[in-house]
């Protein structure tokens, strides 16, 4: 029982400091981390769009959250690594994030879905799905589901434990909209798919516009 509530523990520490950096970082673009223990440090791996903007001016950023990880949630040696995020487009955390912003632009919800989901798959990917559930309609309309893909997505057993994925919520005046994000990054092998064919895009995506984000 003393191992299985170490383990629990440890998995509740890193969702609460994986929690903390997500949102801490969430103007640097947090895409993602890795959490490694050694008897003497723990190494802290963030991917992020803007490194400059976590490490700050002298490092004052990065020495900051160094000090309430070792202050607020007791880690002894933090060592923190600051990467850049290589393709945004491929990020399920950062394509999620995108998509909410637009909708609580007043974007146009379809087009949005269209223009990211080709916007992914120009990066290379394998496949993606973007499901977007809620108030899609004006206020007061009834909750429905709009979903669009391309390429390969495997819906169930082992294969999905190789898709990449983001559960993001929008919160537009006409009520929340929760958005999924599905990514198979390029390069991935599955064991039911030894030769994947090239993706076509299907013709309403590929004629899809890019929707402008303002900052």
């Amino acid at each position: 029982m003393a191992v299985e509530r170490k383990f629990i523990e440890d998995a509740i520490e890193r969702y609460k400091i994986a929690t903390f950096l997500e949102t801490e970082l969430d103007k640097a673009g947090f895409s993602k981390l890795d959490i490694q223990r050694t008897p003497m440090v723990t190494r802290i791996t963030v991917e992020v769009t803007k490194p400059g903007k976590v490490i700050g001016k002298k490092g004052k950023g990065i020495n900051d959250v160094t000090k309430i990880l070792q202050e607020e949630f007791g880690i002894e040696n933090p060592q923190i690594s600051i990467a850049e995020v290589k393709s945004p487009s491929l990020e399920p955390r950062l394509m999620a994030k995108k998509v909410c912003k637009l909708i609580e632009m007043g974007k146009n919800i379809r087009r949005i879905l269209h223009s990211l989901l080709k916007e992914i798959m120009d990066a290379g990917a394998l496949g993606a799905e973007i499901v977007a559930s809620g108030k899609l309609v004006a206020k007061g309309g009834r909750s429905k589901s709009l979903r669009v893909s391309a390429g390969y997505m495997p819906k169930a057993g082992e294969p999905t434990r190789l898709v990449k994925e983001h559960l993001q919520v929008a919160s537009p005046k006409s009520g929340s909209i929760g958005v999924l994000v599905r990514i198979v990054w390029p390069g991935t092998e599955f064991p039911d798919k030894k030769i994947m064919k090239p993706v076509e895009l299907p013709r309403v995506i590929q004629a899809a516009e890019k929707v402008e984000r303002q900052e």
